[in-house]
């Protein structure tokens, strides 16, 4: 967006006048809120103008309208000023209690469903000025390597696009930290009057038709690969983008989804989901929460490393005290 010498010439007071004209469409309500004059807004607007090369906001009866390209630039410059406003504030000592930091996890909507609850329990009773803001991440199209299908997640949190991921994947290079949340495995997700028998044989789950989530359109899964070793295989009949749209279309047809199981099973009675166990020796694996080390020097940052790990443990403790023994329904 900005070259090298125009940043050398950048008031970043310019992009705070614009995002509040912005937020207000107001040129006398943006300087009241960022206490200045109308006519030092006005200034700024017009070095805006010249510096972007658009008249940015017009003038309207009753206020201002943003332009086309003020539009568009502004994801951009929300991004800059939230970059800028959380490295200020770790320059601060962290006070979970009195902290307003914006924090970025990303992860698969299967997983961030699963931890999100306790961790956001968590925080409001011990940060509730703390915001979260989740990535959404999916392996790489084509991947079959989890060092691979998940490299996009490590350069990520090094250039700081997020702070923290949790991923299936617990090889992470030396200079990464890692702790894990909570192990996870796959179970069949189908509507709670699917017209298939109960207890699901292989050959039977071939011959229905599947939704298999993928990012990016991909109808081959790692399921395929343990099919494809047993001489089988199914008939893809639709991909999604995520998980929650998954759960929603199989509630309304008879497609039947590998999802996974603490997935499952938090979200199934809203759904009238039914969950059976899938007739496949499919591996589980952990869900392991990953930053830079060098990123744990920000105590916010390490803050809610730990804190996330905490509230899953929590969790998982009060999942399994509440869990019905061994052969009771």
């Amino acid at each position: 967006m900005l070259n090298q010498i125009n940043l050398e010439r950048i008031d970043l007071n310019l992009l705070v006048v614009f995002e509040a004209v912005l937020a207000e469409c107001h040129v006398g309500r943006a300087a009241e809120r960022l206490n200045l004059t109308a006519s030092a807004v006005s200034h700024g607007l017009g070095r805006l103008r010249k510096l972007f090369n658009d008249p940015l906001f017009i003038r309207t009866p009753k206020g201002v309208v943003p332009t086309a390209r003020a539009i568009e630039l502004n994801p951009g410059i929300t991004d800059i000023l939230a970059r800028v406003r959380s490295v200020v504030a770790s320059a601060d000592p962290f006070d979970p209690a009195s902290s307003a930091r914006r924090f970025t996890i990303g992860a698969p909507d299967g997983v961030s469903a699963v931890f999100l609850p306790p961790l956001l329990a968590e925080l409001r009773q011990r940060a509730p000025g703390l915001n979260i803001a989740i990535k959404q991440l999916l392996p790489a199209h084509g991947e079959t390597l989890p060092e691979r299908a998940w490299r996009n997640a490590f350069s990520d949190l090094e250039e700081r696009a997020m702070d923290i991921a949790v991923i299936p994947y617990d090889q992470v290079p030396a200079r990464f930290q890692l702790q894990t949340l909570y192990v996870e495995d796959f179970v069949i997700a189908m509507r709670a009057r699917h017209p298939s028998a109960v207890a699901m044989t292989l050959d039977n789950y071939c011959e229905w038709q599947h939704l298999v989530v993928s990012l990016g359109g991909d109808p081959h899964g790692f399921v395929d690969q343990v099919l494809a070793e047993q001489g089988k295989a199914r008939r893809i009949a639709l991909t999604v983008p995520n998980f929650m749209l998954a759960l929603a279309l199989v509630a309304e047809t008879d497609l039947i989804a590998a999802v996974p199981r603490q997935f499952a099973q938090m979200h199934a009675a809203r759904f009238e989901i039914r969950i059976v166990e899938v007739p496949l020796p499919l591996r589980s694996f952990p869900l392991n929460a990953v930053v830079p080390k060098a990123a744990l020097m920000d105590q916010g940052i390490a803050w809610l490393f730990e804190t996330l790990g905490r509230a899953l443990a929590v969790a998982n403790e009060d999942a399994s005290m509440s869990r019905p023994p061994s052969g009771v329904d």
